[in-house]
């Protein structure tokens, strides 16, 4: 019968350690991105807003007046807010006139 301390039959002079956790990443202020995607809809651009610390109808509000800002219309899917077309820099500067630190993402 084998020890309990085995590994494929070669008997451990001490138990294998787990590596530690890595610390959690400092809690900063969220970072918002602001990007433009095409993928799954046919050739159509959507920018793309993401990161937002905001939940139910405070995003659907804050979708609402962006929107509005750009004359285009839009949805929330989950955490994030899609506004049709390619509204990158107008969003960025909205988002940055309304308090939150918004950047542009991708090229």
């Amino acid at each position: 019968m084998k020890t309990t301390h085995t590994f494929r039959g070669v008997v451990m002079s001490r138990p294998v350690k787990q590596p530690a956790a890595k610390p959690a990443a400092a809690a900063g202020p969220p970072k918002i991105r602001v990007a433009r995607e095409v993928a799954g809809r046919g050739g159509k651009g959507v920018t793309v807003i993401t990161g937002l610390p905001l939940a139910g109808d405070a995003l659907e509000q804050l979708a609402g007046q962006l929107k509005r800002s750009c004359g285009a219309g839009g949805a929330v899917r989950g955490n994030k807010i899609e506004i049709q077309g390619e509204h990158r820099d107008r969003l960025v500067a909205e988002l940055l006139k309304l308090g939150y630190d918004a950047r542009r993402a991708g090229g």
